[in-house]
C-alpha cells in the first residue's frame, strides 16, 4: 500500500514542482515594482486554501470508520474519540484526486507561448519593473558585459549549469536566505505534523476535532497574514530593507508568542498505573509491573493490550481486566463492566462500581488552556505569515536576473528535501520517546503509541520548534545587516559617480544603474535602490 501512496506523491510533486520557480519568476519580471509583493501574497493565500478545505475533509473522514462498507459498525466497540480509532483516510486521496484531474483540465487551453519581455506594451513597463531595483541591489555582482538574448540549446545549458550554480551560490545574502528558509521549514513541518497528536494528548482533543480546529482556525489565518504582508509593501512601497525590516519584526514576535505556548499545560490523564497508582498517587515511574495491584493480581490481565475503560471516579484503566472487573452488559461500543475491584478502592462507600468503554474526559481546566493556547496559536499563525511575503520578496530581490528561475528551482528543491523529509523522521523519533503505553500489532510485535507524557511530550516537542524559530530570527538579523551593509556600499559607490570620481569608462557602464538610483533617491523610505 506504502508504494501507491509513494508513486502518488512523487508524480504529483513532479507536477507541481515548476509553479514556483518558472511561475513566481515570471510574475516578478513582468509586472510592476509595487505589485509584486500584493501578486505573490495572492498566489499564496490561494495556495493556503487548499490545505484549509484538507483539514476539513480531514476532520470529517476522521470520523468515519476506515473499514466503512466491508464490516458492521455496529459490532465496532470504539468511537472516532478512541486513540484506537482509524479513520477513512484512503477516501481523502479518492475526493483530492479527482479535484486535482478536473483542475488540470483548464491548463490544456492556455496558449503555447506567452508574452515575452520587450513584445507588444511591456516594453513601457519595464523601468517601472523590479528590474531596477535588482540591478541596483545586485550592481556589485553584475561587472560582467551584457550579452545579447539568444536561443541556446541543451548541451550549452548543459556547460552553463555548474558555472551558473558557482555564481549563485557566491552571492552571500541568496545563501544566507536558503539557509535561514531551511531552518524555518524545519519548525514549521514538525509543528504541522503533530500539532493534531498534540492537541489530542495535551489538551484531550479528539484527532477529528483537533484536524477540524486547524483548518477553520489557523490555516485562515495564515490566509489572511500573506494577503496582509503583500498589502503592506504594496501600500508603503517598501524596498528590500523595508521588507527585511517587516520580516524580522513578525518572526521575532510570532516567537515570542510560541515560547509562551510551552508554559500552557494540562495535568497529564490518570490513568491508573500509568500516570498514577491505583490509590490516585501521581508520583510513578512506569513498568510494566505497575499495572498490576492487589485488586486485579488474581485477574491473570494481559498488560500488552489497550482497551481503557473510564470509572466514576474520573480514573482511567487500562482495561476491563485491569480494572478488577468481573462482568459486563451490553455490546459493541455500549458494553459496561461492573464489580470493578479496583475501582472500589477509589471510591466512597455507595458509589458505582462500574466502568464504560473509552478514556475519561480532562478536567474543566484543560479546556480552560486549550482555549488560551488555540487564541494564541491563531494570533502567532497570522503574525508569522505576514511576514511570508516580505521574505520572499528579499529573495526575489537578491537573485541576478539571469539565474531567477534556478535560483528558485535550488531554493524549491533545498527547501522540500532537507526541510520536509527530516523533520517527520527526527520530530517522531524524540515524541516516540515520551510514549508511556505502547498498543500491541496481531503479529505480536510494537504497535502505536496509546497513551504519552503529556509534559514531556509538550516540552520536547514546542521546545525544538521554539529552537528552530530562535535560530531563523539570528539568521535574519545577520541577513539585516548584510543587506544594509551592501546598501551603503552602493549608496557610497553611487555618490562617487555623482561627483565624478569614477572613471567614464566605468561610469557609462553603469549608466542604467545610475539613472535607477537617482529616480529612487528622492524617497527614501522606499529603500528601492538597494
Amino acid at each position: 500500500m506504502w508504494i501507491y501512496v509513494f508513486v502518488g506523491n512523487m508524480l504529483r510533486g513532479i507536477g507541481e514542482t515548476p509553479i514556483m520557480p518558472l511561475g513566481v519568476s515570471y510574475l516578478d519580471d513582468f509586472s510592476k515594482e509595487e505589485n509584486t509583493p500584493f501578486y505573490l501574497a495572492c498566489i499564496n493565500t490561494v495556495g493556503i486554501l487548499g490545505p484549509m478545505f484538507g483539514y476539513m475533509l480531514g476532520s470529517f473522514l476522521a470520523k468515519i470508520y476506515v473499514d466503512v462498507g466491508f464490516v458492521d459498525l455496529e459490532s465496532v466497540s470504539i468511537n472516532y474519540k478512541d486513540s484506537r480509532w482509524v479513520g477513512a483516510w484512503w477516501l481523502g486521496f479518492i475526493a483530492t484526486g479527482t479535484v486535482a484531474l478536473l483542475s488540470s483540465i483548464p491548463f490544456f487551453f492556455l496558449p503555447r507561448s506567452l508574452p515575452k519581455q520587450g513584445e507588444e506594451h511591456i516594453h513601457n513597463h519595464i523601468e517601472l519593473s523590479s528590474l531596477a531595483e535588482q540591478d541596483n541591489f545586485l550592481a556589485d555582482e553584475q561587472e560582467q558585459e551584457e550579452e545579447k538574448e539568444k536561443q541556446v540549446s541543451i548541451r550549452e545549458m548543459a556547460k552553463e549549469f555548474v558555472p551558473s550554480l558557482k555564481r549563485l551560490f557566491r552571492n552571500s545574502i541568496y545563501t544566507l536566505m536558503i539557509l535561514t528558509y531551511l531552518v524555518v521549514v524545519n519548525g514549521f513541518i514538525g509543528l504541522i505534523t503533530f500539532k493534531p497528536k498534540f492537541l489530542e494528548q495535551t489538551y484531550g482533543q479528539s484527532a477529528s476535532k483537533a484536524t477540524f480546529l486547524i483548518g477553520v482556525l489557523n490555516l485562515p489565518a495564515v490566509a489572511l497574514g500573506i494577503i496582509t504582508g503583500g498589502y503592506v509593501l504594496k501600500r508603503f512601497k517598501l524596498g528590500v530593507i523595508g521588507a527585511a525590516r517587516v520580516a524580522i519584526t513578525t518572526t521575532v514576535t510570532s516567537f515570542c508568542l510560541l515560547a509562551v505556548q510551552v508554559f500552557l499545560h494540562c495535568d497529564n490523564a490518570e490513568v491508573a498505573g500509568l500516570t498514577v497508582s491505583y490509590q490516585g498517587d501521581s508520583h510513578v515511574s512506569y513498568n510494566q509491573q505497575t499495572l498490576l495491584s492487589q485488586c486485579n493480581a488474581g485477574c491473570s490481565c494481559s498488560m500488552k493490550h489497550w482497551d481503557p475503560v473510564c470509572s466514576q471516579n474520573g480514573m482511567t484503566y487500562v482495561s476491563p481486566c485491569l480494572a478488577g472487573c468481573q462482568t459486563s452488559t451490553g455490546v459493541g461500543r455500549n458494553m459496561e463492566f461492573h464489580n470493578c475491584t479496583c475501582v472500589g478502592e477509589m471510591i466512597t462507600p455507595g458509589m458505582n462500581m462500574s466502568t464504560v468503554l473509552g478514556q475519561c474526559t480532562r478536567s474543566s481546566n484543560c479546556d480552560r488552556m486549550f482555549k488560551i493556547y488555540m487564541a494564541l496559536s491563531v494570533v502567532g499563525s497570522f503574525i508569522s505569515a505576514c511576514g511570508g511575503t516580505p521574505g520572499y520578496i528579499v529573495l526575489l530581490r537578491s537573485i541576478q536576473s539571469d539565474l531567477k528561475a534556478l535560483a528558485l528551482g535550488m531554493q524549491t528543491l533545498i527547501v522540500r528535501t532537507l526541510g520536509g523529509i527530516p523533520p517527520p523522521i527526527y520530530f517522531g523519533v524524540l515524541i516516540d520517546r515520551t510514549c508511556l503505553k505502547w498498543g500491541t500489532k496481531q503479529c505480536g510485535g510494537r504497535g502505536a503509541c496509546r497513551l504519552y507524557d503529556a509534559n514531556t511530550f509538550r516540552v520536547t516537542y514546542l521546545g525544538l520548534i521554539n529552537g528552530f524559530y530562535f535560530l531563523s530570527n539570528i539568521l535574519w538579523v545577520f541577513l539585516y545587516f548584510k543587506i544594509v551593509k551592501r546598501h551603503k556600499k552602493l549608496a557610497l559607490r553611487n555618490q562617487a559617480k555623482e561627483n565624478g570620481l569614477e572613471g567614464k569608462g566605468e561610469a557609462n557602464g553603469r549608466a542604467s544603474i545610475s539613472i535607477s538610483i537617482t529616480k529612487g533617491k528622492d524617497d527614501t523610505d522606499k529603500e528601492s535602490t538597494i
